[in-house]
């Protein structure tokens, strides 16, 4: 995509791309090869295991040999953005200012296109380092409205991505995202506001109020991340676009009937979603 002989300033190519600068220059963090091989399969365990904690998790990495202490568990855990997920009290402060919506799909059928978009984050590894993806998915088909790259989990990326849904896509009915920062904040919930979209966010740690992007990250992961060794962003951001493109044109779901989200997308069927 970036063509750094190209006789464009690499800026006016990121510009035109709608990439960040910062991920174009984006150098791998310096994080230790040790920490990022435990945070490799720290990702995998999560996957596997969305429910363990840092104590659970410390516990698997020492039965397959690894010495790790559950603090340190813990910090990678945060850097990667993942937490155990399963329902408990909503104890936890919400951001100081931000609001917290209730959840809005508990029982709702959910039967076409467009009724209800859900958006999240996850952790990407790379040979040298790490970056995040983010995707906005109609849960109806499956299909993966936008995504975005980039070298941190800050609310401007989540925000470029739901306007690029938006603006491709239309509006949904109903958005649903977890309660993170990024999506509590005024930048992010005021675009759903003035579009006229309810918001809905998942109970804290509820992990089976977004499971369909749950289903979307083991996809990626196990389809793609963990088949390749990405050296830079930018060789992240064009493989996992072929994925993402394989996925909605190509790849039949067995919850679709077999069909892709495409299909299910631009031609619907009543559609009755499996929990």
């Amino acid at each position: 995509m970036i063509d750094r002989e190209h006789d464009l300033p690499i800026t006016r190519q990121a510009e035109a791309l709608s990439v960040s600068r910062g991920s174009v220059y984006y150098l791998p963090r310096p994080v230790p090869e040790a920490d990022l091989a435990i945070m490799r399969r720290l990702d995998r365990l999560h996957l596997e295991y969305p429910f363990a904690g840092a104590r659970m998790l410390k516990g698997l990495l020492a039965a397959e040999g690894s010495k790790i202490g559950r603090r340190h568990v813990k910090t990678l855990m945060r850097r990667m953005g993942i937490e155990a997920l399963y329902r408990r009290p909503r104890t936890t402060k919400p951001e100081p200012g931000h609001k917290i919506y209730p959840y809005l799909l508990r029982a709702k059928e959910i039967t076409r296109p467009n009724q209800v978009w859900a958006m999240d984050i996850t952790y990407i590894p790379m040979a040298r380092g790490f970056v995040y993806l983010a995707v906005v998915l109609d849960w109806a088909s499956r299909r993966v409205l936008s995504w975005r790259v980039s070298i941190t989990m800050e609310a401007a990326f989540c925000v470029e991505t739901l306007q690029d849904a938006l603006v491709k896509h239309g509006k949904p009915e109903i958005f649903n995202t977890d309660q993170g920062s990024q999506f509590t904040g005024a930048a992010f919930t005021g675009v759903l506001a003035d579009n006229g979209i309810a918001i809905s966010m998942d109970g804290k740690g509820a992990w089976r109020d977004n499971v369909f992007v749950e289903r979307l990250w083991r996809s990626v992961k196990y389809e793609e991340v963990y088949l390749r060794a990405y050296d830079t962003v930018g060789e992240a951001r064009t493989s996992i676009g072929r994925y993402l493109d394989f996925y909605n044109r190509r790849r039949p779901h067995s919850s679709l009937d077999g069909t892709t989200p495409d299909h299910a997308y631009f031609a619907p069927l009543p559609i009755r979603l499996a929990a």
